[in-house]
């Protein structure tokens, strides 16, 4: 990210102090394609620019919590509570989801799960 693009994140993350920012266009820099619609930022673009860049160093360090004390001069408690300050904020993606109807019936269908497995599994979601 050049200095004018890094310069320009930190003034809207400083203009929206947080508040829900809705894109309304995207273009694609290199074939001018855009996209229109309502589209929420993800939350790691969310964060404030003092966030982001303590989450990219956090990252670039391997997740070293030794590193990052001697990176930003801090103990590890602070750094343990901002990370967890951090971490309270962004949800995580779920990577085990619950079967989606489609999947089930499939499965049913494929005799892998009995008609009373397949409700329950329904049921559940």
């Amino acid at each position: 990210m050049t200095d004018t693009k890094t310069q320009d994140w930190q003034a809207l993350s400083e203009l929206t102090r947080g508040r829900p920012i809705v894109v309304e266009r995207v273009r694609l820099a290199d074939s001018g394609v855009a996209i229109e619609g309502a589209f929420e930022l993800p939350r790691l673009a969310q964060l404030s620019a003092e966030d982001q860049v303590f989450v990219a160093a956090f990252v670039r360090s391997h997740g070293s919590i030794k590193e990052m004390e001697q990176v930003f001069g801090v103990s590890y408690p602070t750094i343990k509570a901002r990370l967890n300050r951090i971490a309270g904020g962004l949800e995580f993606v779920e990577t085990d989801p619950e079967p989606g109807r489609a999947e089930v019936l499939a499965r049913l269908a494929r005799g892998e799960i009995t008609a009373a497995e397949a409700i329950t599994e329904l049921e559940g979601r």
